[in-house]
């Protein structure tokens, strides 16, 4: 201000120094496991991993990342690699390299009732995850990773069936999200019945077993309405099991982490204090599904 000859009022640092001071003093710590198949290079997930600590600061917990290479769990012991965390997360990629590690990721939080947390890919493993094991269809894939799958419930949207060109042909930028009231989404968003998040992706969840996974207990909470789009998916009967098809750490910063990271994060506490006895936030009727017979269980 100086320099340039400005003059204004006394700068108010006082959000930016209350968030230093949750950082730099936490009342806890917890430890996220961060699956994904870049994790040689941490800064390619810089995004994720910073939305993370945006994240702790507001829960007033340090973050401690555990970084898995999607692979390892593949040739490895997933539950001794995974023992101990207090969530895991499973980040954006693309291709088929690691892809079973993540779905083996996504399976032990679903199994263990740990908070979950999938990003873009991350919301696709699930939701293959939960195809093979819970709705039993054998060979469900994502056609990006296997085009001769019989259950492709990861799909091309239909206007882009026909392209052979890929470059440039994402969905890109900010789109609208409907929310369904009750749903752990539309809760940790401040009950908002429409957001806007920033997409970067082709592939999308296959409208056509749709209702498979709702009566297996499966919560689609986020619809971009006019495409009629799978944006958010839930497990009702899980503590947090939540996964997204856009890019919540684009839009998160220091002093404003984004609702879903804040949400995760939270729920890792809970889960570090052993408090997560019942999910984070309930259906609108103040009841939460009970396992059955079809339904998604801890047992899976």
């Amino acid at each position: 201000m100086d320099r340039l000859g400005l003059s204004c009022g006394e700068a108010n640092l006082g959000e930016w120094q209350d968030m230093l001071n949750r950082l730099e003093n936490p009342r806890g710590m917890v430890r996220i496991a961060l699956c994904g198949k870049y994790v040689s290079l941490h800064d390619a997930y810089k995004s994720v991993a910073e939305s993370l600590v945006h994240a702790g600061g507001a829960c007033s917990s340090r973050v401690s990342i555990q970084w898995v290479d999607a692979e390892d769990l593949e040739r490895g012991d997933v539950a001794s690699i995974l023992d101990g965390v207090d969530g895991i997360l499973v980040p954006g990629g693309f291709g088929n390299r690691g892809i079973e590690g993540k779905l083996m990721a996504s399976r032990y939080a679903r199994e263990n009732r740990i908070p979950y947390l999938g990003i873009c890919l991350g919301l696709q493993c699930a939701a293959i995850e939960i195809a093979r094991n819970v709705l039993g269809l054998e060979g469900a894939s994502s056609l990006e990773v296997d085009e001769d799958t019989p259950h492709p419930v990861i799909s091309l949207m239909l206007d882009q069936e026909q392209v052979r060109e890929k470059g440039g042909t994402m969905r890109l930028g900010v789109y609208p999200c409907d929310l369904r009231e009750g749903s752990k989404a539309w809760d940790v968003y401040g009950r908002k019945p429409r957001i806007e998040e920033r997409h970067r992706h082709r592939y999308e969840f296959n409208n056509d077993y749709r209702a498979q996974f709702e009566d297996a207990g499966i919560r689609f909470s986020g619809i971009y309405t006019e495409g009629d789009l799978v944006e958010i998916m839930e497990i009702d009967d899980h503590p947090w099991h939540v996964s997204c098809q856009f890019h919540p750490e684009f839009t998160s910063r220091p002093t404003r982490p984004n609702p879903l990271f804040q949400g995760f994060v939270r729920a890792a506490c809970a889960h570090r204090q052993g408090q997560l006895e019942e999910p984070i936030s309930k259906a609108s009727n103040g009841s939460s599904k009970k396992p059955g017979r079809g339904k998604v269980s801890p047992a899976g």
